[in-house]
């Protein structure tokens, strides 16, 4: 298993063992858990030690640092975990949804209805997709999924989580800049043929 998907597995894994559906949200130590991971928002990973076994707890030593700074694995999980516990405050229901219709760039769409709102919100994508580094690009998602949650609008974290960790990569991020450009800009395919017949009768 290649590190983007295995960092992938692991925050599908601690998102269930935090919001795998209504019920695990009501819990306590679930609701204790995400007010502590709130409190990481723009944080450096291990900054917080009472955040260690949130993007800590069997994690596999290859994506662990090895020189004292947070490796770029560590990076996208922790700052994956800390939005989403952003994102789900105030929701009695998992703000995370697997799927391309939820993939960052798509989920962002959908707060645009009308041309003032898709030129703000695009401004907004474009300021994220240019940050230099994690610190200043978490700090500009926490704007967009801010607004996200205010609109009960879901994400992807774990692909969020993947992109996150292109993003850290000379190599990449121009990959990950151009996939959310890509998503932001999608239209899916209508019937046309059927909206036809719908019009003549």
């Amino acid at each position: 298993m290649d590190e983007k998907m295995e960092i992938g597995k692991y925050v599908r894994t601690q998102i269930r063992l935090l919001a795998e559906n209504d019920r695990k949200l009501e819990e306590s130590s679930s609701k204790a858990r995400l007010a502590q991971l709130r409190r990481g928002i723009g944080k450096k990973p291990g900054e917080l030690p009472e955040l260690w076994g949130s993007f800590l707890s069997n994690l596999s030593e290859e994506l662990m640092s090895k020189n004292n700074e947070p490796s770029y694995a560590e990076w996208a999980i922790y700052t994956a975990l800390t939005l989403f516990s952003l994102h789900q405050q105030g929701h009695s229901e998992p703000m995370h949804a697997e799927g391309k219709e939820n993939h960052f760039g798509r989920a962002v769409r959908i707060l645009v209805h009308n041309e003032d709102d898709e030129e703000n919100i695009r401004k907004k994508l474009s300021i994220a997709a240019r940050s230099d580094d994690m610190t200043e690009l978490s700090y500009h998602l926490k704007t967009i999924v801010k607004l996200l949650e205010n609109n009960d609008i879901k994400l992807d974290y774990v692909d969020l989580a993947k992109d996150l960790y292109g993003f850290q990569f000379e190599s990449n991020v121009d990959e990950v800049r151009l996939k959310w450009g890509q998503d932001f800009y999608y239209k899916a395919k209508t019937d046309d043929k059927g909206k036809d017949e719908s019009d003549e009768e």
